[in-house]
């Protein structure tokens, strides 16, 4: 297996490259998917925010009420402190099981984690390879405006919540420059899947 780590700040343009490696034959994990999974009722992880955070941030019918969940972490440190340290673990525990159950399934597999939080949370899984995609906060900011519908205001505080794209760059070791066309960056994430097969050959 050939795992690749791929992080970006928020309308960086992730889901675009990983779409891409997607349809050249990748595996496509989403980190955001498996932590809603991880809080789906029944789960340890959701018994331990409500013994945490209390029953109000639960819907009537007993899912996670992430709105409400989110207001109580949003400016508070050692809250936000408090969930991760229940969501992280429980998404690196599935997250690792998946690595294996698609290494059993093909051993050449290349698996794609896209994993938005991959500095902020630490993630530590063993990588071939960390992408970053990058485009500047101005390029971030209209996305998030005309693209998603945020006021101004809202989209600033989103990308102003995620850590500094200079400490992604730290720890890239592919860097997709998304500031420019569609094409320019479908051919770099094209360039990148070429390498990796190249990569992977080397390897055999």
């Amino acid at each position: 297996m050939y795992l690749i780590g791929l992080t970006g700040g928020i309308a960086s343009g992730k889901s675009t490259v990983a779409r891409r490696l997607y349809e050249h034959g990748a595996v496509h994990i989403d980190a955001d998917h498996l932590a809603r999974r991880v809080v789906e009722p029944g789960t340890p992880a959701l018994a331990a925010i409500v013994d945490r955070f209390g029953s109000g941030v639960l819907h009537p019918d007993g899912t996670l009420d992430r709105a409400k969940l989110g207001e109580l972490v949003f400016n508070d440190d050692e809250s936000r402190a408090d969930l991760n340290a229940i969501v992280h673990p429980a998404v690196r525990e599935l997250s690792g099981r998946l690595f294996a159950k698609a290494e059993e399934a093909d051993p050449d597999a290349i698996v794609v984690y896209d994993v938005p939080l991959l500095v902020e949370a630490s993630v530590d899984h063993p990588f071939d390879l960390i992408v970053v995609t990058s485009a500047p906060r101005r390029t971030q900011l209209r996305r998030l405006v005309e693209e998603r519908g945020l006021d101004p205001m809202q989209a600033a505080a989103r990308v102003d919540a995620q850590v500094a794209n200079t400490e992604r760059l730290a720890v890239a070791d592919v860097v997709i420059d998304t500031d420019g066309s569609l094409a320019h960056t479908m051919s770099q994430a094209d360039a990148l899947w070429f390498r990796i097969l190249d990569e992977r050959a080397a390897r055999a």
